[in-house]
């Protein structure tokens, strides 16, 4: 399973990681930015974020206002609770998040484009039966969830 996903995401690393470079952020603001891109994310405060994302609230906060800074996110008043601030991805942090994952999953479409008839309905077998497991179709609908399909 290593060898398959070194394979997937080897040269298209690359990419993702000059996306970063361009862009200046860190890693773990890349992991906010993503998050964010998700259609709940007018859910997202910077508590809820470090949950999700299982980093601490002072990271998830340097993270947030380094992002604010380059107007990849902006702060937005809850309507509900005015002392309740949300994260928003402006268009310009939209556009990144989308540049992001689209690298990731360039290897995995190159990889699964390199298949033959056979190879790929084997593939697709042995991926039906694990999305059948709880915890993949859990992964699996927070993915869709996350991009929107």
């Amino acid at each position: 399973m290593g060898a398959l996903i070194l394979r997937c995401m080897g040269p298209q690393g690359g990419e993702v990681l000059r996306v970063l470079d361009e862009s200046g952020l860190s890693f773990v603001q890349m992991k906010v930015l993503v998050e964010l891109q998700s259609p709940d994310a007018t859910l997202h405060t910077v508590t809820a974020l470090s949950e999700e994302l299982g980093i601490s609230v002072p990271s998830a906060s340097r993270a947030a206002d380094g992002m604010v800074r380059k107007r990849l996110v902006t702060r937005v008043e809850d309507s509900n609770d005015r002392r309740v601030k949300r994260l928003a991805l402006t268009a310009k942090g939209q556009r990144l998040a989308d540049r992001i994952i689209s690298a990731r999953l360039a290897g995995l479409e190159e990889f699964t484009g390199s298949l033959e008839a056979g190879e790929r309905r084997k593939l697709e077998s042995a991926l039906d039966a694990l999305m059948e497991r709880p915890e993949m179709a859990e992964i699996y609908a927070n993915y869709e969830r996350k991009v929107g399909r």
